[in-house]
């Protein structure tokens, strides 16, 4: 004779991570997809959810080896409910209930939602300070197998906010506005939007992601934001070609809600639109220092001074650089004299313009990033930004090497999503369970001390 509670340690994590939450809410979230009078007697929901929790809890490469693993392991057998003599469910039960019941919905990112309420009931998120940054996760695609083709690039979520503003600016100059794109999509590569990219045969809704020294591969992009505690707050997947600066207005509409005063990004997000969207919000954005990109021998951006009463730029040899045109991408474009260019003696340090004209740009929302610049100075601001590396670059780490976030064998965004909402959940969720563990045995020496003490006294 023996009882399962009691081959299952007081302090293991799934008896943690069990105590931590109240299971029975997946049963609401998943009313819907279940029928009480038709159909055979289907597997319960909530054990149903916790086997994918097991596997992303322990980094289990396999949904077929997290079964294998069950099927031996006492505690992962208490922790879905099952006796000693119980069958464990088949390997495929999890896949064939997502492809019929969860598929195309929003349950996942549900149960990370409902996680992460349950940590905000206990006053351990401070959305004060919210951290942004992405990671890129290995696809199951073959990179021998791919195929070159035309697609038609989204449009920026500025795009039309900035394009009026380019058209008033040259306005407000005397120019006349810009004309339409010509995009007419009669095939292939015909409109100016269509971009030629590398395309995976077997996974189309990855990216190819190169960055440095990088092995080139396909890969998702998941963005991810967290708080100065290290409480993952929400994420967004996007393939892995795409700039964090087009894919970031996906997971601030996630985080915005949570009305946070300063948002800290890197490098990768600093640009005008970003300042401008984040200042009329009303939240500060928190921009690194980023170095000119300047050959060596050349005078740098900042020493082309801007005289804002006379709309133009004047240079270290004290010229003046006249107002040409606003852009497409709207910088405005102050040009020099070439004739005066001709004989300055810095002419070698300026520009290598055989028709010796200097061009330099300002964005027309350049004034947002002076005022980033100025956010960057204020008093404190430098050790908030360091607190990155202890927050969002952690769990960037501990995802990949505690929970196989390193790489995917899902297929298809969909899943991917499944896999990032999965991941951060039993994040979440493990934080949380230790923390109260630890809550616990406090209470509880303090309890027996005081009952201790009013032993001793009486």
């Amino acid at each position: 004779m023996f009882c399962m509670d009691d081959l299952v340690p007081q302090d293991h994590l799934l008896r943690a991570v069990d105590n931590a939450i109240d299971w029975r809410f997946i049963y609401e979230l998943v009313e819907e997809k279940y029928s009480p009078d038709f159909g055979r007697p289907s597997m319960d929901p909530v054990v149903l959810i916790k086997i994918p929790i097991i596997q992303y809890l322990y980094g289990i490469r396999s949904m077929r080896q997290t079964i294998k693993e069950i099927e031996v392991n006492v505690a992962y057998r208490w922790f879905l409910g099952l006796d000693m003599t119980d069958p464990v469910p088949h390997f495929s039960t999890f896949g064939k209930n997502y492809t019929r019941r969860f598929k195309d919905t929003d349950l996942f990112e549900q149960i990370f939602a409902r996680v992460l309420e349950e940590c905000c009931s206990h006053h351990l998120i401070d959305t004060k300070d919210i951290f942004i940054d992405s990671t890129h996760v290995k696809a199951c695609a073959n990179h021998k197998k791919m195929e070159k083709k035309f697609v038609h690039q989204e449009a920026l979520f500025y795009e039309k906010q900035l394009e009026t503003e380019i058209n008033a600016d040259r306005e407000d100059h005397g120019k006349k506005p810009l004309k339409d794109k010509d995009d007419p999509h009669d095939g292939p590569g015909a409109g100016d939007n269509d971009k030629e990219v590398k395309a995976s045969k077997s996974d189309p809704d990855s990216g190819w992601f190169h960055k440095g020294d990088h092995k080139q591969v396909f890969a998702y992009e998941i963005e991810t934001a967290c708080d100065k505690n290290g409480w993952i707050l929400g994420y967004d997947v996007n393939p892995g070609n795409g700039h964090d600066s087009r894919t970031f207005k996906g997971i601030y509409d996630k985080t915005k809600t949570l009305a946070p005063e300063t948002i800290i990004v890197d490098a990768g997000y600093k640009t005008p639109a970003i300042a401008k969207l984040l200042i009329d919000d009303g939240i500060a954005p928190l921009f690194p220092y980023k170095r000119p990109m300047t050959k060596d021998g050349f005078f740098k951006k900042y020493e082309y001074a801007y005289d804002a009463f006379y709309d133009c730029c004047i240079c270290p040899n004290n010229q003046v650089l006249k107002y040409s045109t606003t852009n497409r991408d709207g910088y405005r474009e102050y040009k020099s004299d070439s004739r005066v260019c001709a004989s300055c003696p810095y002419l070698s340090k300026c520009t290598e313009s055989m028709s010796h004209v200097k061009v330099v740009t300002r964005h027309i929302w350049e004034p947002y990033m002076e005022i980033a610049e100025d956010i960057r100075h204020t008093i404190g601001m430098k050790q908030l930004y360091d607190i990155r590396k202890e927050t969002i670059e952690r769990i960037f780490g501990t995802a990949k090497e505690a929970h196989g976030f390193r790489y995917t064998q899902m297929i298809g965004k969909a899943r991917m999503e499944m896999k990032a909402g999965l991941t951060y959940t039993c994040m979440n969720l493990k934080k949380l369970a230790r923390m109260l563990q630890r809550k616990a045995k406090r209470e509880g020496g303090a309890s027996s001390y005081k009952r201790l003490f009013l032993f001793s006294a009486a």
